[in-house]
């Protein structure tokens, strides 16, 4: 098990403090890890609202938030006294400068210790928050800002957003945050891949079949349905989570680990995705739309049933068959697929390679399966390698499919309950290696663009599928056309 490092005495400003984001993963982690002794000193927490409250009644909202949404018997009544008095909360409203007063008088006398700014708001706020920031002389030094997804619902809207931070903000103070990257999943991508001689040799086009990822929700849009109609499950989750797994999984080995080394490796990825266009649209892609049924034995509503009944041509579920143009990924696919209201959450990246050349049992050839590696990020994260070994007993070759398993929580007894923790600790440490850099978002948002605009000259329909199954059956076809299968579902 790892040893928790403390992190230097801090202010962190959580704009968006009485919002969904702030209760339900930023309040939880940082309780996660003051409670594990990472906070020293007079570090404090200032949620930053337009809601008016005094700091008792904010603190019975996080009170009840904790006891909502930590695991059962995780919440410490004496933890809770500590963490609480590193709660603080101030009236703010980013388009009225006069109402800064409140949080200028919080940070006086605080300039030499490291000071971040969270935006869990909407985009749409981002730049006025900066500017106000700055307009009121709070901008340190040491400090850094994070961005929360989506960064603009297109190219141009994520390149507004970046000119508005960057007049306000050095690139290196900008950290724009993807939870997927926090995962120890992901992160040990890099060790599996770069520590280990074994991968290297075979981790390219001649060994590998190709490759799946698949994140997968059982819940539905929710309250966030009037929001989602706007944006869709390619702009939500492709643009950003998927993307950067991609990224993680067909990055070249950089120099370090020095964040732009990483960084570079992965914006070589993002540029040499083969776009989508109106000639391949239909053939690589797959949209579709949950209709009513049933999870876990509980009968839940069509997505057209949470909008109130209204017509919507917005996807919740998308298939992608994606190519990387270079020569390592050279004619290997990518098929990707995300979608809510699925058989069950369920996230994993499998790489399968090739089969064998030479098959030397010809009576069993059709039960010799090729090596399969399932990196699990959730449920029980954790590392698969799958085998072909012989049964053990008397008589011939009886072969079976066996799996090398390395599940994280077993093996090093420790489990992060949300990635949410990882990366706040980088922010506050300044490592902005697990966050995108610019030109990232505005590649992947290049690339997503060509995608949308495609659907929409094609006028590609939104295709249905019943809650409770693994998306249309259009994703399925998208792999039996290769003579392949998602491994999920079997």
């Amino acid at each position: 098990m790892g040893n928790f490092v403390p992190v230097d005495e801090f202010d962190l400003i959580i704009f968006g403090g009485t919002g969904d984001l702030a209760m339900r993963k930023l309040l939880p982690a940082l309780y996660h890890r003051d409670r594990d002794g990472q906070f020293v000193g007079d570090s404090r927490i200032i949620a930053a609202s337009r809601s008016k409250h005094s700091r008792k009644q904010y603190l019975e909202l996080v009170e009840s938030a904790l006891k909502s949404n930590l695991d059962e018997g995780d919440f410490d009544a004496e933890q809770w006294k500590t963490f609480s008095r590193r709660i603080h909360f101030t009236h703010v409203d980013a388009y009225a400068h006069d109402s800064w007063e409140a949080l200028k008088k919080l940070l006086s006398g605080k300039e030499d210790r490291i000071r971040v700014a969270y935006l869990a708001t909407a985009p749409a706020v981002f730049g006025t928050t900066a500017k106000g920031l700055k307009k009121n002389g709070l901008i340190t030094k040491k400090m850094r800002i994070v961005l929360e997804k989506p960064l603009g619902h297109d190219l141009k809207s994520a390149c507004e957003v970046n000119d508005a931070i960057g007049k306000c903000f050095h690139e290196n103070q900008i950290y724009r945050i993807d939870h997927y990257l926090g995962k120890e999943t992901v992160q040990n991508l890099l060790a599996l891949r770069f520590a280990n001689s074994l991968f290297e040799p075979l981790w390219r086009r001649g060994a590998i079949d190709h490759v799946q990822i698949t994140v997968a929700e059982d819940l539905g849009v929710g309250n966030r349905v009037e929001y989602f109609d706007k944006i869709g499950t390619l702009r939500d989750m492709v643009q950003n989570h998927l993307l950067q797994l991609v990224c993680m999984v067909a990055m070249e080995a950089p120099s370090s680990l020095h964040h732009d080394a990483v960084r570079d490796e992965k914006i070589k990825v993002l540029r040499a995705l083969k776009p989508i266009g109106p000639d391949r649209v239909r053939e690589n892609t797959v949209r579709g739309q949950y209709s009513p049924g049933a999870i876990n034995g509980e009968t839940v509503d069509g997505y057209l049933n949470e909008l109130g009944g209204a017509e919507s041509e917005t996807e919740t579920f998308v298939a992608v068959k994606l190519e990387i143009e270079n020569w390592r990924w050279s004619n290997v696919p990518f098929y990707l697929r995300t979608g809510k209201r699925m058989t069950r959450k369920h996230s994993e990246i499998v790489v399968q390679f090739q089969d064998v050349p030479h098959s030397i049992f010809p009576e069993q050839q059709y039960n010799v399966k090729p090596n399969r590696l399932t990196i699990r990020l959730q449920p029980d994260e954790g590392v698969k390698l799958s085998v072909m070994a012989k049964q053990p007993g008397p008589g011939g070759f009886d072969l079976r499919s066996v799996s090398l398993d390395l599940s994280f929580e077993e093996t090093f007894g420790v489990q992060y309950p949300d990635a949410y923790e990882r990366l706040l600790m980088e922010v506050l440490r300044g490592n902005p290696a697990l966050f995108m850099r610019r030109d990232e978002v505005e590649a992947a948002w290049h690339w997503v663009d060509t995608v949308i605009e495609s659907w929409e000259s094609s006028r590609q329909n939104v295709e249905s599928y019943v809650s409770g199954t693994w998306g249309p059956s259009a994703s399925s076809l998208l792999l039996d056309r290769d003579g392949r299968s998602w491994y999920a579902d079997k």
